[in-house]
């Protein structure tokens, strides 16, 4: 009942009790006996001696570092160099996570390893090619990675996203009953675009750069649903309602609660989503609401924690929400950014182009025909605002739910911290449409399977972080021996205590 693993001479075995339990035991074969290592446990329980079977699977090349050079001749340790070593942990943790979603399904090599290294070495195309070269793994040329990328979006786009919502679905428990929608803008080391590749408002302050949109629509926690992307010229307000119903198309979703920021909040985007059947939660910018509206959120008086609701004469409704914490940071930024006008009127840097609505320079004014002036009346009329939050609903939930399920959209900026940070998302250095749409659908893939890392190992409650994880994954090297009758002998070497856990978690998840 031996099952042979992949370390040389060791392997599992079930053995068969007389009292009919089964031991599990590792094996070392020398001289052609079987010298039992360790016990792993007993049982007569067929789940349990699985269990303790693929216990005895992980054990394994742990013990292995005590036997590690047995038999192993001299003169073959002696021909060991560095370039007998390479890194296996992404492949023991990353690939694990990726077939377990499902991606396996896409049978190709050069696909896990951009979804992977985008994870674990970020950064360009060439860098990737000399990262697989340098681990032992095979000669890809640059050319050969772009080459792929021109085809991969139209080969793999479809089968991620069916792959990717399919697996957020189980995650979330079979029902995607609200969604999360934002957009970002992601900037190009280049000076020149195109019709794709645009100028616009950027939320990277990279106005000069070329730049696209990015549109993600995720499911509570962060989950990914798709994503679409758009050129960078776009109103990002004219995006929601085509993302919505290609995904609900896409994937059959009956209406879900789609929460988007204030920034997609318009009359055409609201009359769109009631015409279209959709229930909503959105930010409201209440200052920007009629001055009957107004009126009545300042006369109701909010204590610290405190909600109530207005109904608008289209029956919506607006709940409102005080919190002295968020007062507290309004009247701080607001001082911080008149001390700021203060200096730049003083040193002579404002213009007729800075009177506008845009931050704190809406409290500047024209006394005169040239004269600019700070209007010190519209600045303490504000403070009335501080701390006050709306929120724009079409739904039957509490003034809490629609404020806790708004409050998930941070997942959605968490999401893109992630990608655009963790994963070096950007800037792009590509120019080819295919190929900017291929950096996106891996982004998109890592995104799932760094989000699914993180999961586990905060269910596993491990103190470890996924940053600190990935440089221990980075660091689980093997050893591959060419011995002197032709064989090749691959061996993992001894984890340190935080690479162990990793592996433990992975191991028990996955």
């Amino acid at each position: 009942m031996g099952v042979p693993c992949y370390l040389w001479g060791m392997f599992v075995r079930k053995k068969k009790n007389k009292s009919g339990s089964v031991s599990i035991q590792i094996i070392k074969k020398i001289a052609r006996t079987n010298r039992v290592i360790k016990t792993i446990g007993c049982s007569s329980d067929p789940y349990e001696i699985d269990r303790l079977f693929k216990k005895g699977l992980y054990e394994l090349p742990r013990l292995y570092g005590f036997t590690l050079f047995d038999n192993i001749l001299e003169p073959e340790l002696n021909a060991l160099s560095n370039d007998n070593i390479r890194v296996v942990g992404p492949e023991l943790v990353f690939r694990k996570i990726f077939n377990h979603i499902g991606f396996s399904a896409i049978n190709d090599s050069l696909f896990v390893d951009l979804c992977i290294s985008r994870i674990t070495h970020p950064g360009s195309k060439l860098q990737l090619s000399k990262y697989l070269q340098e681990n032992n793994r095979e000669e890809v040329s640059e050319d050969r990675i772009y080459y792929f990328m021109d085809r991969l979006h139209s080969l793999y786009k479809k089968a991620v996203e069916d792959i990717s919502f399919n697996y957020t679905e189980k995650i979330l428990g079979g029902e995607i009953g609200v969604v999360f929608y934002d957009m970002t803008t992601i900037y190009f080391e280049s000076d020149k675009g195109d019709e794709f590749r645009e100028t616009g408002f950027s939320k990277e302050g990279k106005h000069q750069n070329p730049q696209i949109y990015l549109g993600l629509l995720v499911g509570k926690n962060g989950y990914p649903i798709g994503y679409e992307i758009f050129e960078g010229s776009i109103y990002e307000g004219h995006t929601l309602i085509p993302v919505l119903e290609r995904f609900e198309k896409r994937f059959n979703l009956q209406k879900p609660i789609v929460v988007a920021d204030a920034g997609l909040l318009s009359t055409d985007n609201i009359t769109a989503l009631k015409e279209k059947g959709y229930h909503y939660i959105l930010g409201a910018r209440i200052k920007n609401e009629s001055a009957k509206i107004k009126t009545q959120i300042q006369q109701l008086n909010l204590a610290d924690g405190q909600i109530d609701k207005i109904i608008k004469d289209d029956n919506t409704k607006l709940f409102v929400s005080y919190s002295q914490q968020r007062a507290k940071k309004d009247a701080f930024n607001r001082e911080k950014g008149l001390k700021r006008l203060e200096k730049n009127l003083k040193a002579g840097r404002l213009t007729k182009s800075h009177i506008n609505n845009r931050g704190y320079n809406k409290y500047l004014k024209l006394e005169g025909k040239v004269k600019i002036e700070i209007d010190y009346n519209k600045f303490l009329s504000d403070q009335n605002w501080d701390g006050l939050k709306g929120y724009l609903t079409n739904t039957d939930l509490t003034g809490e739910e629609v404020i806790e399920n708004y409050h998930n959209l941070w997942m959605i900026e968490k999401a893109f911290r992630i990608s655009k940070t963790d994963l070096k998302i950007r800037p792009i250095y590509h120019r080819i449409r295919q190929r900017i749409e291929a950096h996106i659908c891996i982004s998109f893939v890592s995104y799932l399977i760094f989000k699914e890392f993180e999961r586990v190992l905060q269910e596993g409650h491990s103190e470890i972080s996924v940053n600190q994880a990935i440089k221990q994954i980075n660091k689980m090297y093997e050893v591959i021996i060419q011995h002197s009758n032709g064989n090749t002998q691959r061996i993992i070497l001894k984890n340190n205590p935080e690479q162990e856990e990793i592996i433990k978690i992975i191991n028990h998840n996955f």
